[in-house]
């Protein structure tokens, strides 16, 4: 089941992202020879008025293949032919969709939710007494924190979500933070904020509030979502960039569907009943977080992304004369290939750890 609904995410994902392509091109006159889902040979094609359908058999990739993409063309209606203002929303369309779907499918997942989590704190758990202490108060409160106050804060990460406060827990060595937040309506700072750390695991010792859901609090919460996702995403780029993440801990479509596969094996019970509500709130999650992912990435100046084909036309832009296609296809065509190379390296990897 996690190999099908990881083949169903993702050919929405790329249908989307294609489908802004062809929407815009179309609305600004440019012709499509072929809009395209998969990759390899085709298995399916149809001919439809000047544009060609197909799929083609590796669910791993689209294409829009307009007129004058990638050549000179004396086609009117060729992609080349048109304004540089029309260019750059041609291209900057599939991101934007894929931003627009994320968008979407958190807001579904808010709204469809119990309760919004908030980052608001409404208790505390009390400690255990043990042989060094006799307390029972709970380690972050004796440290600074009360009930009601409003998380904003984290070691000068602004904190938008609870995934932000996790994250930072998560990514921490001795569990002391310094936090700014929100008590009784003025911001105060918060320094040296400790957690119980035993056996190497942070405790979080206190409960948040859980927010009603509104129109209101779920468009809210989706976008501040929105946000948290993104920062996690160049966050975790610019990690990748500095080597604190490795290339071998990447992952691609082969890694995704054994974390799909995980999910739908975690949501199952002893008797193999799978609890469907919270399958569908991860599914969710997970879908979101990678069409965001593929919309901030093909945004990347980098050749053969969608990034790199803009960086050609605000270029163009400024120098008021075209680059020679020629030369800007080579640019892209060797940038595809160290793309394909990358996704063979990462596809190895994931079917390493796999097995």
């Amino acid at each position: 089941m996690g190999i099908v609904i990881a083949i169903i995410v993702f050919s929405i994902i790329i249908i989307i992202h294609e489908l802004g392509h062809f929407v815009v091109a179309k609305l600004c006159g440019v012709k499509v020879n072929e809009f395209a889902l998969g990759m390899g040979p085709a298995i399916f094609k149809k001919k439809l008025g000047e544009t060609t359908y197909a799929l083609r058999i590796l669910p791993i990739g689209g294409f829009c293949a307009m007129e004058g993409e990638d050549e000179d063309s004396s086609d009117e209606r060729a992609f080349a032919n048109k304004s540089v203002i029309r260019r750059i929303a041609i291209v900057s369309a599939g991101a934007i969709m894929n931003l627009i779907l994320g968008f979407i499918l958190l807001t579904v997942m808010v709204a469809t939710d119990d309760a919004i989590t908030s980052t608001t704190i409404h208790s505390f758990y009390e400690r255990e007494p043990d042989d060094i202490s006799s307390s029972k108060v709970a380690m972050s409160k004796q440290t600074g924190l009360l009930e009601g106050d409003k998380i904003l804060e984290i070691n000068g990460m602004r904190i938008f979500t609870a995934t932000d406060m996790a994250y930072q827990f998560q990514n921490d060595a001795d569990a002391v933070f310094d936090m700014l937040v929100l008590r009784d309506g003025e911001e105060q700072l918060l320094e040296d904020v400790a957690f119980d750390k035993t056996d190497n695991v942070m405790h979080i010792d206190f409960i948040v509030i859980g927010e009603r859901i509104t129109f209101t609090s779920t468009l809210k919460e989706s976008a501040c979502q929105m946000a948290t996702y993104s920062r996690l995403i160049w966050i975790s780029f610019a990690d990748l960039i500095t080597g604190q993440y490795k290339l071998n801990e990447l992952s691609g479509p082969v890694g995704i569907v054994d974390v799909i596969g995980d999910v739908v094996d975690n949501q199952k019970d002893e008797n193999n009943n799978i609890d469907w509500d919270a399958l569908w709130q991860n599914v969710l999650n997970i879908a979101a977080f990678i069409t965001i992912n593929v919309g901030i990435f093909n945004l990347i100046p980098f050749p053969a992304l969608d990034g790199g084909r803009l960086l050609f036309l605000v270029i163009e832009a400024i120098r008021r004369k075209k680059i020679p296609p020629e030369k800007e296809g080579m640019v892209h065509l060797v940038g595809l290939g160290l793309l394909m190379l990358l996704m063979v390296v990462i596809t190895v990897n994931d079917i390493m750890r796999i097995f």
